[in-house]
């Protein structure tokens, strides 16, 4: 999970002067194919990575490498000042980085390791509902059909939490990634309210250093041990992958399509994660697709569809800047 906290978008295309259409045309599906295709393939990389790493220190290890490089590519893009921000901006950064790479992706990555990579990110399709909840608990009223997408998506984790209906899987693994869920969703609907530095990309690498030095203090304290000798040439690779697609290139492909592309496009992410991330699981792992995963995970699809095109119909008729759901992983919660 992580999709980093997703950088503001109004339903536009981008504005003459700043890229031709020709040219927006010949990125937008390649680009659209990136954040589908990693960011789905992220939990698969997760479940590989933690195969012989501790889930905590490797998720430090990723976010801490992956922060530095972004770090670097902020400079290099735009020079030393774009990194500075007030200690307002700051400590909002540090804590919504808490929750979204700690709580939310911290929580997967444990979860990985009792459950299957397919299953968690099925789970995880549900921040876009957790996120309708909260924006009304504090006063929003989304419209009707938003609701409807809601109930049909819970009703679609109500299937896939059903006890022994999903295998041979740890209840305790089921609750980490509901709880990393919720906690992902708290990070979004904050980041959105807190003062955020205005450069997304500096954002996101005070999010990923805070989020990776907090998994390396749970680490610690849960006294995690990262054994090199010990560690597969597989869960390497993996790491290497999350590092440099999910957390740099993935995003990097999902900012510009929040400039450049419909926000009703870029939001299919949200639906579009899950299924490439069972099927993954399924090919690669040969993780085994039951009839609630099957069935549940179809109705939490349909459910988080309902919501993210029902918001976009009305992002494009208020004309109000809206923020796409955030993934994951980095964007999707296990960017």
């Amino acid at each position: 999970m992580t999709h980093e906290a997703a950088p503001a978008a109004t339903e536009r295309s981008v504005p003459a002067g700043q890229a031709g259409p020709e040219r927006t045309r010949n990125f937008l599906w390649p680009a659209l194919g990136i954040v589908y295709v990693v960011w789905g393939s992220t939990y698969l990389a997760i479940r590989i990575t933690v195969e012989t790493m501790p889930p905590f220190l490797s998720a430090a290890l990723r976010f801490l490498v992956a922060g530095v490089l972004l770090v670097g590519l902020v400079v290099w893009r735009s020079g030393p000042g774009a990194l500075r921000v007030t200690r307002r901006q700051l400590a909002s950064a540090a804590v919504v980085g808490l929750l979204l790479l700690v709580g939310g992706n911290g929580l997967v990555v444990l979860a990985e390791t009792r459950i299957p990579s397919g299953l968690a990110a099925l789970l995880v399709a549900a921040v876009p509902l957790w996120v309708i909840v909260l924006r009304t608990l504090f006063g929003d009223r989304p419209r009707a059909a938003t609701f409807v997408g809601v109930l049909i998506g819970f009703a679609g984790l109500i299937v896939l939490t059903l006890p022994g209906s999903s295998g041979a899987v740890r209840l305790v693994g089921i609750i980490a990634v509901l709880a990393a869920a919720l906690l992902w969703s708290i990070g979004s609907f904050l980041s959105s309210r807190l003062p955020m530095p205005g450069n997304p990309f500096t954002a996101s690498a005070y999010e990923m250093l805070a989020g990776g030095l907090g998994d390396l203090a749970l680490g610690l304290f849960r006294h995690e041990h990262l054994n090199v000798g010990a560690v597969s040439t597989s869960s390497w690779l993996a790491l290497a992958y999350l590092v440099v697609f999910g957390s740099l290139v993935a995003f990097s492909a999902f900012a510009w399509l929040l400039q450049s592309a419909p926000l009703s496009l870029v939001a299919t992410y949200a639906y579009v994660n899950p299924v490439v991330a069972v099927a993954l699981g399924w090919l690669v792992l040969n993780e085994s697709v039951t009839w609630s995963i099957a069935v549940g995970g179809a109705v939490v699809v349909v459910g988080v569809c309902v919501v993210v095109s029902t918001e976009a119909r009305t992002a494009r008729g208020t004309r109000t800047s809206q923020r796409a759901p955030a993934p994951k992983d980095e964007g999707p919660l296990t960017s």
